[in-house]
């Protein structure tokens, strides 16, 4: 053997312990394989690009990030609707809608009827405090109506004896 072939069998044998898997077979069978390894490898790659293509393809760059994984769900884009009831002792509700920082409506005079409908549709947590306000302001009123109509009959009198 010469001390070429010793060298191109040395270097063919390194490349295929690089590229291969460890090999299981005794060394006694290695001795043949440097001479078939040498005809099915060569030593320089006939095309230099496709060497350097074939690389990419076989080892892709991987992506940072989390994988994409792809779902069957819809995305949902969601709406910032804003609404502010307000009400007063007296029982004077108004209503407020804010669409983001837009006001699509502003100062709506509504029935109290209407708000503890509404309340109760939500939930039965909002129902209870806003129906507490409302009973509140009916029993105010209710007195505001009793304090009037007895001025009504005061004044009634006053002008029956000025008639009389």
């Amino acid at each position: 053997m010469t001390v070429d072939a010793l060298t191109r069998t040395d270097a063919v044998s390194e490349e295929a312990a690089t590229e291969a898997p460890v090999d299981s077979t005794p060394q006694a069978e290695t001795a043949e394989a440097p001479a078939e390894a040498k005809t099915e490898t060569p030593e320089t790659p006939e095309n230099p690009t496709e060497d350097a293509t074939d690389s990419a393809v076989e080892s892709p760059k991987p992506k940072r990030g989390r994988p994409k994984v792809a779902t069957t769900a819809k995305k949902t884009r969601t709406v910032e609707l804003t609404l502010t009831v307000t009400g007063t002792a007296d029982g004077e509700w108004q209503a407020e809608l804010k669409n983001g920082a837009k006001w699509v409506a502003k100062g709506l005079e509504i029935p109290a009827a209407a708000v503890s409908r509404a309340a109760k549709e939500l939930h039965a947590d909002l129902s209870g405090p806003i129906d507490e306000v409302i009973n509140a302001a009916r029993e105010l009123q209710a007195a505001k109506v009793a304090q009037l109509e007895a001025e009504l009959e005061k004044a009634k009198l006053a002008l029956a004896e000025l008639d009389a």
